[in-house]
């Protein structure tokens, strides 16, 4: 019988310690779909940080190197710097990008460091316990605001991608999702761009991926999906925000 669907050979064969429902499994594999298909699994380091992909060592069968909480761009800065030839990227949850590890992102972004950054926004705090985020939602019940999130408490909500598409060192920042099979196919041409940008020195790359977080959320799987369309693209479209490669660098 002819195999036409396997593992990618970057992912390893082992059970992923996410929760029912969750979506990083779907953007783990695409990252590696796009590791075997430009052949690099030999020259790629992946770094992660504290969040729900602190195990992401485990499922990776490039080299992976773990980072304190939100400082996965610095330390990708120094790997990148010191091993030029080699591709690089983080993959980090919206709680330790955007919040803790705020001036590393923004700043891998005004260097124009050549490193592809994953972000993986479900707009709450997973791994630590359910807390408000930058990405929080106004209205979003959390651990941390049990009456929802309020602007005049807490302010707004943290448009990442519209933020880093300002910065000169930016190559790429799009916005993409899961919740689909066209939205996941779309997403996987926006990692294989992201890592053809460093393959040709053009600088930061960076993916928003929009996920869901059933647990914390404290919805089912497919309640989960819903609230990312009907609350989530709203509030973050998705879209190119910036491409030095279209015509007039924007598109």
């Amino acid at each position: 019988m002819a195999v036409v669907f396997e593992r990618p050979k970057s992912l390893c064969d082992v059970p992923l310690h996410y929760c029912p429902g969750c979506t990083h499994g779907i953007v783990h594999r695409l990252v590696a779909e796009v590791i075997d298909e430009m052949g690099i699994e030999g020259d790629t380091v992946g770094v992660c940080p504290v969040g729900c992909s602190v195990f992401a060592y485990d499922y990776f069968n490039c080299d992976m190197i773990e980072a304190p909480h939100g400082r996965a761009p610095a330390v990708a800065t120094g790997v990148k710097r010191s091993n030029p030839d080699k591709f690089v990227f983080t993959y980090q949850g919206d709680g330790d990008l955007a919040a803790i590890g705020t001036a590393e992102t923004v700043h891998v972004g005004a260097r124009g460091e050549n490193i592809v950054v994953i972000f993986i926004n479900n707009t709450i705090y997973g791994m630590t316990g359910g807390q408000m985020a930058p990405t929080t939602l106004l209205g979003q019940v959390t651990q941390t605001t049990p009456f929802g999130r309020d602007a005049q408490l807490a302010g707004n909500p943290i448009r990442v991608c519209e933020m880093m598409a300002t910065l000169s060192g930016t190559a790429l920042a799009q916005r993409v999702a899961v919740d689909t099979v066209p939205h996941i196919r779309e997403t996987k041409k926006a990692i294989r761009k992201a890592f053809e940008n460093q393959k040709e020195k053009r600088g930061l790359s960076i993916v928003e991926v929009l996920s869901t977080c059933p647990t914390n959320w404290g919805l089912s799987p497919i309640d989960a999906i819903k609230r990312l369309q009907d609350e989530m693209i709203p509030y973050y479209p998705l879209g190119v925000y910036k491409d030095i490669t279209a015509e007039g660098g924007n598109k």
